[in-house]
């Protein structure tokens, strides 16, 4: 048989995409805003989440059956509850202040006021839990303790959530930390890394506000109008 010669083609191949700088600039202000909605959506969703919670203990504050509300007067330990509410606002603060720190350069002041923020919201939600164990009142037993114990798991998660999304960040910097050195550090530097950065604390500024305000607002119900 006559051997058949198969010629092979040439394979077409596709061009590299490369982006141009205009793209990359558009995908980092997309990716920034992104960082901003998004957390104002989780601020809206916590808001939502405690809004029922508000919702619930004024109505069964209002209705009071059979005076099954708040018998006999008895209130959730105010010691520790005031030392939750105080670590949470201490928390807050330093947080705030680092973070105007950062935007002044001070970098140091920033990660120093976070990891003590850090370490304040750890201790909330240990004397949060301390306090559970230490109710005179049992789950259920009343309108005031069902909404009481729906408050606790609440903040216990909220406060969680805060401390966690700022250990990320914490531990984001540092890694970052030698990258962007020569750029400004993180409070100046315009690499893609350290605006991200920045962008996620501001995000985890308003968090932790929002749970600041939330504790102040539900310390005053529980422990003040009751």
């Amino acid at each position: 048989m006559p051997e058949t010669s198969v010629s092979h083609a040439p394979r077409e191949t596709s061009p590299d995409l490369v982006e141009t700088p205009e793209e990359l600039a558009y995908e980092l202000r997309a990716s920034e805003n992104a960082i901003w909605v998004g957390g104002k959506l989780v601020v809206g969703i916590g808001a939502f989440l405690f809004a029922g919670l508000a919702f619930a203990y004024f109505y069964l504050r209002s209705a009071n059956d059979e005076n099954l509300w708040r018998p006999h007067g008895v209130t959730a330990p105010v010691n520790l509850g005031a030392i939750v509410f105080g670590l949470v606002m201490v928390g807050a603060l330093l947080n705030i202040y680092g973070t105007a720190r950062l935007r002044r350069g001070q970098s140091v002041d920033w990660e120093v006021a976070g990891w003590t923020a850090l370490g304040l919201c750890l201790l909330a939600v240990g004397f949060q839990l301390w306090e559970l164990t230490r109710l005179p009142f049992a789950p259920g037993s009343s309108g005031y303790a069902s909404s009481f114990i729906g408050w606790a798991g609440l903040n216990t998660a909220l406060l969680l959530a805060s401390s966690y999304w700022l250990e990320t960040l914490l531990a984001r910097a540092i890694h970052l930390r030698r990258a962007i050195r020569q750029d400004g550090g993180a409070s100046a530097s315009p690499a893609p890394a350290a605006r991200l950065l920045r962008a996620n604390l501001e995000s985890v500024t308003y968090f932790l506000g929002f749970a600041a305000f939330v504790n102040l607002l539900f310390w005053v119900l529980f422990y003040i109008v009751a």
